[in-house]
């Protein structure tokens, strides 16, 4: 088959100009490779560096995105190309939107009944009288980010306001959430199709931006079976995927505590291909190609929620 005539002229967009910026860039590289050995005519393209309108001006006629964090993850990217009629890869505005912003997919979840960790959330306006309602200890994270910039494990009160404050500096509103104990864990979702779960063990616990993606201290194990928890973890994930109205391949991470009790914490819409990322691991334990799930990404392609 004639890929080249098949999709056309294909733009990655990656880089942008987030604090995911590095990630993206080595995430993006690595789906152009592919696609560009598959056989597609794939470019790279710079959404912080180009207009949007060169797209259309250089016939591009798909988009994989592959750009991280706010702008490029949030539907503000994805609306444009809505308005510019160029299909693309990856989840809608809408579930674009909402799953970038953590605090309303906690409510969203946990209106539907997905176990969540208990929380609260600070705007701008409440910084200033924010009182701690949660015992120690907690974790402090962005609202709208990833790639864990920006938060910080909390287990001494003293520790609390540079928390907010740091997190401040890469969002908006902050979310403020009960630590949980326990391992951690990553499933992913394509359009209904569940993967092999992925346990993630980090030195101390801590996987954090370095230890997911500069170092190969953390250990992943591909595929770890849940027992009794399998089926019920599964079921959560894919009613996850659906309530916000994901669509093509998206990751979403839990935990575990010393109880058995499973907590959502997120969902990822654009999920890393780097080295080092979770999905390809997944797509590999089933015996599908890091080139082939690039070719599945790119023919998700398409506009509309």
């Amino acid at each position: 088959m004639d890929l080249k005539q098949k999709y056309g002229k294909v733009a990655v967009l990656m880089g942008g100009d987030s604090s995911e910026r590095e990630i993206s860039l080595i995430s993006g590289n690595a789906v152009l490779a592919s696609l560009i050995k598959s056989g597609v005519d794939a470019h790279a393209f710079d959404p912080s560096t180009r207009p949007l309108q060169d797209l259309c001006a250089n016939g591009f006629v798909r988009v994989v995105l592959m750009t991280h964090g706010p702008r490029g993850e949030d539907g503000t990217l994805q609306g444009a190309l809505e308005y510019l009629k160029i299909p693309y890869s990856g989840s809608g505005v809408m579930a674009s939107a909402i799953a970038m912003d953590k605090y309303r997919t906690k409510l969203i979840w946990q209106g539907l009944g997905i176990p969540v960790a208990r929380s609260q959330y600070i705007n701008k306006k409440a910084r200033t009288s924010f009182k701690l309602e949660l015992s120690l200890p907690v974790v402090v994270k962005p609202v709208n980010g990833g790639s864990t910039i920006g938060l910080t494990f909390v287990t001494k009160m003293e520790q609390l306001s540079d928390a907010i404050n740091l997190a401040f500096t890469y969002s908006e509103a902050v979310l403020v959430e009960k630590m949980i104990i326990g391992p951690e864990y990553t499933i992913t979702i394509s359009d209904g199709v569940v993967y092999p779960i992925i346990q993630i063990v980090a030195p101390q616990g801590n996987y954090d931006y370095q230890n997911k993606y500069f170092t190969d201290v953390t250990k992943y194990i591909c595929p770890i079976d849940l027992g009794e928890l399998q089926a019920v973890v599964e079921d959560y994930a894919i009613k996850a995927y659906d309530a916000i109205g994901a669509r093509g391949v998206a990751r979403l991470d839990f935990m575990i505590n010393e109880k058995n009790e499973v907590f959502f914490l997120e969902i990822n819409t654009l999920p890393g291909m780097t080295s080092h990322s979770l999905a390809p691991m997944a797509y590999n334990d089933k015996g599908i190609s890091f080139d082939a799930l690039c070719l599945e990404i790119l023919n998700g392609a398409r506009l509309g929620n």
